[in-house]
């Protein structure tokens, strides 16, 4: 490679890798908890769900439940069925019938309690970590008429692309070679430039998919979608919805009651005979009630029988006739590939909990390769030829961004016991207690301005929280490790486990960042004599 390309892609490399390192490090640790969202929520909330197909829940006492409350003739209702969750999403529309006043709303239902709670009332832990990996409480801090932290958060993985490309590019002559180098005892830029290199060609491909399939949840809409409709369609999206078959069945409402209430049971029961091997994933009600109702059951086949997969049966009310089938074994087109391929790869929802680990290992794996890069961009800079000035601003820069970065894990694990000893919280008290614990970390970190003190305390307080919380949460509920497993609940027995072995290599990993700082300072000292 000759120096004029090897400096393009340097420059390009470091600038990118460090205008978005802060906020990419919080979008990569959130995003690797964020794997595990319902079971982080079902850990908290003490409740153990085993994975069903849900055709056999009771949806004709759930609708006469909610019939006494909003009175659901002429209402559209949609269910979303959460596969590892013991609540369904339920959105209630207005009612076609202008006599009832009542406003609808989203809220979820326990399938276990047969209670409801709206969004900011059942709001967890799991939830705040999934949205924070998009920056979704930004748009609550600055409501500037769109979504800003989705926004960011879609650049921040835009950039990133960038990032990765010229980093192979830059180690492409030497991939097998240094691929194959670690050298832990030397000295510190060595180990972290090992440790970049390593770590970054390893998870190359899958930080490649984070940042593709990232990149189009969050800036597709403004990047291609409006510019399609208003090219292709004279700014008309409906027309473009149309064409994707993302547009619903919005059949007219006809003002005359059923003559039976609709047996909607019956139809789950039709629908899981035709395949039986499939996983209820949405049901719609649509014109509750009316002649004209519609229902309309949406399923999927489990990922070990295929990839992608979406299908529906869409029922007359009135007659039970079959009005429209689409089998989820079909071959996938445009709309199944968009909506289910992309969100497959980018959460690991097709592989059990093997694909769920894998995925949090390498999203580790890119904080590290993050914070190396950004140890290795001070180290480069840290010469006699760069000005005093432009040094102490190099090193203002790094002790505020470790203190931010490594401040997340003792701040999220102390987060778990948080919600463990007030569960029901919700939004209310999360949101208060995350951010203000970890702006405090973040500010005493910072004025220590000490960044071998940052990695090693907070290793160190990590750890010793994260051993804490399956003690607490068996102190509190009973359910120690060796009962969860006995009773089968395997989402809170993994919650357990997975804070027990990460305090774990956290303890191995200070007495590293210990070790090899006590190695230096002998290493000084000999040198002196």
């Amino acid at each position: 490679m000759n120096n004029r390309n090897y400096n393009i892609y340097f420059h390009t490399h470091t600038i990118s890798g460090i205008i978005i390192s802060a906020i990419l490090f919080v979008i990569f640790f959130a995003g690797s908890f964020a794997f595990f969202k319902s079971e982080i929520s079902n850990w908290q909330k003490n409740v153990s769900n085993p994975v069903s197909s849900r055709y056999e829940l009771d949806f004709n006492t759930i609708t006469d439940s909610l019939h006494k409350e909003y009175g659901l003739y002429g209402r559209n209702l949609s269910f979303y069925v959460y596969p590892h969750t013991p609540r369904l999403g339920v959105s209630i529309s207005e009612s076609k019938d202008t006599t009832n006043k009542i406003k609808g709303g989203f809220f979820y239902y326990d399938i276990q309690k047969h209670t409801k709670a709206d969004y900011k009332q059942s709001y967890d832990l799991g939830e705040f970590l999934y949205r924070l990996h998009f920056l979704a409480q930004v748009n609550s801090i600055a409501d500037v008429g769109f979504p800003l932290g989705y926004y960011i958060a879609g650049l921040v993985a835009f950039i990133f692309l960038f990032a990765l490309i010229t980093g192979l590019l830059l180690h492409w002559n030497k991939i097998v070679s240094n691929f194959y180098v670690f050298r832990p005892w030397e000295k510190l830029k060595t180990v972290w430039t090992d440790l970049h290199t390593a770590l970054g060609v390893i998870s190359f491909p899958f930080l490649l998919i984070f940042a593709v399939t990232g990149s189009f949840f969050l800036v597709s809409y403004p990047l291609f979608t409006q510019p399609t409709a208003q090219i292709r369609f004279a700014g008309n999206e409906d027309s473009l919805n149309t064409v994707l078959g993302y547009n619903q069945r919005t059949p007219d409402f006809l003002h005359t009651p059923l003559q039976a209430k609709a047996d909607v049971n019956y139809f789950l029961q039709q629908t899981a005979a035709r395949w039986d091997h499939t996983r209820l994933s949405s049901l719609e009600l649509v014109n509750y009630g009316d002649a004209s109702m519609e229902v309309i059951v949406k399923n999927v086949l489990p990922a070990d029988k295929k990839f992608v997969s979406s299908g529906e049966v869409v029922y007359s009310a009135a007659s039970k006739q079959v009005l429209e089938s689409k089998d989820p074994g079909r071959p996938s087109g445009y709309t199944d590939v968009v909506q289910n391929l992309i969100y497959n790869l980018h959460f690991g929802n097709y592989g059990g909990y093997f694909v769920k680990i894998l995925y949090f290992l390498l999203g580790i794996c890119g904080c590290v390769v993050i914070i190396s890069g950004v140890l290795i961009w001070l180290t480069a800079r840290n010469k006699k030829n760069i000005p005093e000035k432009k040094k102490r601003f190099n090193e203002w820069l790094t002790h505020i961004y470790l203190a931010v970065s490594l401040g997340m894990f003792p701040v999220t694990a102390a987060s778990f016991i948080a919600v463990k000893i007030h569960p029901g919280g919700g939004m209310a008290f999360i949101y208060p207690f995350y951010f203000w614990s970890w702006l405090a970390v973040a500010v005493l970190l910072s004025i220590r301005k000490n960044n071998y003190k940052t990695n090693r305390d907070c290793m160190l307080l990590g750890a010793i929280i994260g051993l804490a919380i399956p003690i607490v949460n068996g102190t509190i509920t009973g359910n120690w490790i060796w009962i969860t497993y006995s009773r089968g609940y395997t989402d809170i027995l993994l919650i357990d486990l997975f804070w027990t072995i990460v305090s774990i290599v956290a303890f191995i990993c200070w007495w590293l960042i210990v070790k090899k700082k006590n190695n230096i300072k002998r290493g000084v000292v000999m040198s002196d004599q």
